[in-house]
This record gives structure tokens, sequence and C-alpha cells, in this order.
């Protein structure tokens, strides 16, 4: 949870003990919610189904991070006085082309605010990657967690065409591929045959915008490992909804008319440093409710928003109705909608914010409260 809700933070020195009953397997995480994932404080919460348990695949899991060696109260300081100019800031822009993510061709992005001093996949970078022990002809699922604070990744499996099989958790039909984007908060499971013939092949993530990219290697008995460069010949790709429009759950999608609709304007801008979720200041449910939520984003950076103690489905992109994944963090692009719809069954006060943390941390935090629970 975030402090406060449910519990004051952790203090200094203090320990407490969790238990909880577990859900469905998946890839899941744990984490702060105090900008202190780029001091790494966050870690993986894999939970295996008795499929995963009889699967003859190896697990691999990906965390990665963006690390600086400034504090967060620094840079969210320097954003705040510097609207995404200077130093510590990277401001990188790149101008939208065509109609795919708005109607207004020829405007601005802003891709990142903050340029880091690392990008790290598991805790190391480039220069000394985790290398893993695959077997020839094996299969291996990626469990990639990004546990950024402010960086979208795109993932490349490079040599060996992957296959999405889940994302936050929730399984979906399979998406084959070789890149898939990745924002804050978003986990993907990727499924991966190793040749018989053996070899080492790198997985990498490539920062967005940006020829920053981080990554592990996945290497059979006696294959040498090349050493690689943490910066790439071009830049990441920029993160859109093309993956989104793709991705179909495998579960029944939920029929019924929704009880409650929410419609909510994301906005803020690098001057000054603000951010909001317009239209979210009175957002309730009750218990057995079907609530919809649409998102339009009308700042020129992306927000992933993330919603507490549900997963919800994606239902709508650009005003186009899609039966779309189930998940608990959606990406929001630049001047576009994104609908998404849950059943009310967890009673409680919820947050529902922007996975980009220092977005969070400047306003675009909410919570939805349940009528007449105690």
């Amino acid at each position: 949870g975030v402090p406060d809700n449910p519990a004051p933070m952790i203090a200094p020195g203090e320990e407490r003990r969790y238990t909880f009953p577990l859900a469905a397997g998946g890839t899941h995480w744990m984490h702060a919610h105090t900008l202190q994932e780029q001091n790494l404080l966050a870690a993986p919460l894999i939970v295996l189904s008795q499929e995963d348990r009889s699967a003859d695949v190896q697990d691999v899991v990906v965390l990665l991070h963006d690390f600086s060696f400034r504090s967060p109260e620094e840079l969210l300081a320097g954003l705040k006085a510097g609207g995404g100019h200077g130093g510590m800031m990277g401001g990188h822009t790149m101008m939208m082309q065509g109609h795919n993510m708005s109607g207004m061709p020829g405007m601005q992005m802003d891709l990142n605010d903050i340029d880091y001093d690392a990008y790290l996949a598991n805790d190391r970078t480039l220069d000394d990657p985790e290398v893993f022990a695959v077997e020839k002809g094996g299969r291996v699922r990626l469990r990639v967690i990004n546990g950024a604070t402010a960086t979208n990744f795109t993932i490349d499996t490079g040599m060996l065409p992957g296959r999405l099989v889940a994302v936050d958790g929730q399984p979906v039909q399979p998406v084959s591929g070789a890149r898939y984007g990745i924002s804050m908060g978003q986990r993907l499971d990727i499924v991966i045959d190793v040749p018989a013939e053996g070899g080492a092949f790198p997985v990498l993530a490539l920062r967005e915008g940006a020829r920053e990219r981080t990554g592990i290697v996945l290497a059979t008995r006696g294959a040498a490992v090349t050493k690689m460069s943490g910066l790439g010949a071009e830049d990441g790709p920029v993160l859109g909804l093309s993956l989104e429009s793709r991705l179909r759950g495998t579960s029944a999608v939920e029929t019924g008319p929704e009880s409650r609709a929410y419609d909510l304007v994301l906005s803020g801008s690098m001057s000054g440093y603000d951010w909001r979720i317009g239209g979210a200041d009175q957002l309730r449910a009750r218990r057995g409710e079907r609530i919809r939520l649409a998102m339009t984003n009308m700042s020129m950076m992306g927000h992933p928003m993330h919603l507490h103690g549900h997963h919800f489905r994606v239902v709508g992109l650009n005003g186009k109705a899609v039966d779309g994944a189930l998940r608990d963090t959606v990406y929001v692009p630049p001047m576009a909608t994104v609908d998404i719809a849950f059943t009310a069954d967890n009673s409680g006060r919820w947050p529902f914010h922007c996975h980009h943390l220092y977005h969070m941390a400047s306003g675009m935090m909410a919570y939805i409260d349940y009528e007449g629970a105690s």
C-alpha cells in the first residue's frame, strides 16, 4: 500500500510480518510508494500455480530499475524548479507523427524527465550482466518487472523470438514477437525456446527514446558471452497502444451494464511539474458494482495508471471497444484515451495513481472509496 493506507510506514529498525492468502499464480512485485524504488527498495513476488509447478519451463525473473546517486527529494526539487531542463533532467522529446496516439500530428512529446546514473536488470548493468544458465533446446519463461521509478522500456529478445503469455500476472492469448513495451509497474511473461545448438542470447531492456539499455544473458554450457555496451546504436522505441490493442485475456469477458462510469482527464506539464487526475475527487464504488473509468491523457507525457486492490479489463482504446487484457497497470500515451472496467469485489479505500512515481508525488494520485464499507 501507500503510507497510512492501509498501515503506517515501517519505521527504521522496525520489523513487521504479514500473512495473506495467495491468489492465482502470476508475476507480481512489492515496493515502496515513497520514491524509494530508485534506491532499489523493491522485490519480485512470484506466485506459482499448480500448472507452473508441473511445467517443464525454467523461470528467469528480471527486475528493472532506474538508479540515481541523487536522492529522490533532490530530483523532485529539480523537476519542480527546472521544468525538466538542466543537468539532472533529461527533457528528451520527440515529435508525434500521424494519428496513432493523438488527433494532432506534429505535437512534441516529453519522453524522459530524468537522466539516471544507471539502468539496471537485477541490480546490474551491462558492464557485468547476470548470466542465466539455460539448457540447449530448453524453454524459458521470462518474468519481467518494470520496477523503474520514471522509465519506460522495450524488452528486446533479439535472436530468440518470444511469445507473450501474461501481463501484470494475468494470462493473455499468446502474442508472438521480439519486442514488447513495458511501462512503469507493468509485468510481462515471455516464453522463449532455446535453440538445440545452444549459444549466448542477450535479452535487453531498451530505454524509451534514448540509447541507454540494460539486460541479462541466457547462455548454454560453454557458450561465449560477448561484452555489450550500455548504449545501443539507436534510441529505444516509443511506447504507444500497438501492443495493448493486440492483447486479449483468456478468461470470459465480464458482461452486464456498468453501474457507474467516470470520465477522468490526465493533465499536467513539465513547467512547474504539476500533474493531476481531473474528475477523480469523488470516485466511489459499492461492492458488486461494475465500474468503468475512461482516462483521457491531455498531457504530453505518458502515464501508466495503476489501481490497487483489483485487476481491471481494458475495454476501450481511443474510442474503439476492445475485449482487452486483465491488468492492474495500463499505459495511457499522450493525447490518447483508454477505458478500463472492473468489478468492485474488494471493499476498502484503494489508491489509483500514475506509476511514474514523480508524477504520483506531484499530484497524480486519487482514491476509490467503497460506500458502506467498514
